[in-house]
C-alpha cells in the first residue's frame, strides 16, 4: 500500500518550519524555553506557553508536543509512516479482524485509480488521498466495513444502498 503523510503532519511540519520567522524564535529555542518551566504534560505545558507567551493554542500545543518528544508522528513525516501501518492493524483487529481482507481489498482498489492516490490512515479510518480525501474505509461494526465517498457536487439520487450524512450541507468535503 501506498501510504502518504497525513495532512496534519504536513501541516505540523510548516508550522515548525515557519516559527522562527512567526515568533522570532526557531522549534529549537522554544523547545528549550518549554522544559524550563520543568512540566511533562501536554496539556500543561501547552496552556503555560499560551498564557505566558501569547501564542495560539494550535502553535502553543505544538511546541509542547514537540518539547516533550511525545507524539512525533503529530509532526514528524517518517515516524508518521512508520506508525501508519500499526493504525490499520489496530482498526482491523481483535473483533474487527476478520473484516481487514476487505478493507485490504478496498484499500488496494482506491489505490489502482492511479500512483498518485495514497493512504494515511488515522486511529479510526483510512482516508484515501489524491490531491484532497475522495474516499474513507472504515471498520464500522465488528461485521461491517463502511466505505464514504466525498462525491463533490453530486446531485443524482441516492440510492437505499448509499446513505446521504450530510456532508455537502455540513460545508465538509468528507462524509462521516
Amino acid at each position: 500500500m501506498r501510504i502518504k503523510v497525513h495532512p496534519s503532519v504536513s501541516h505540523s511540519q510548516a508550522m515548525l518550519a515557519n516559527m522562527a520567522k512567526r515568533t522570532g524564535r526557531s522549534p529549537d529555542h522554544w523547545a528549550e524555553i518549554a522544559r524550563g518551566y520543568g512540566l511533562r504534560e501536554v496539556n500543561d505545558l501547552g496552556a503555560k506557553l499560551k498564557a505566558e507567551h501569547g501564542l495560539g493554542k494550535p502553535t502553543a500545543w505544538l511546541l509542547a508536543i514537540y518539547a516533550l518528544g511525545e507524539t512525533p508522528q503529530d509532526y514528524d513525516a517518517a515516524a508518521y509512516i512508520e506508525l501508519a501501518p500499526r493504525l490499520i492493524d489496530q482498526q482491523f483487529s481483535g473483533k474487527k479482524a476478520a473484516l481487514r481482507s476487505n478493507a485490504d481489498k478496498l484499500m488496494q482498489y482506491a489505490q489502482d485509480f492511479g500512483d498518485d492516490v495514497g493512504i494515511s490512515p488515522t486511529k479510526t479510518m483510512v482516508p484515501i488521498y489524491r490531491h484532497h480525501v475522495f474516499a474513507q474505509v472504515k471498520a464500522a461494526t465488528q461485521s461491517r466495513v463502511d466505505v464514504g465517498l466525498a462525491l463533490g457536487r453530486y446531485e443524482g439520487d441516492i440510492t437505499n444502498r448509499l446513505k446521504d450524512t450530510g456532508g455537502l450541507q455540513k460545508a465538509t468535503v468528507l462524509p462521516m
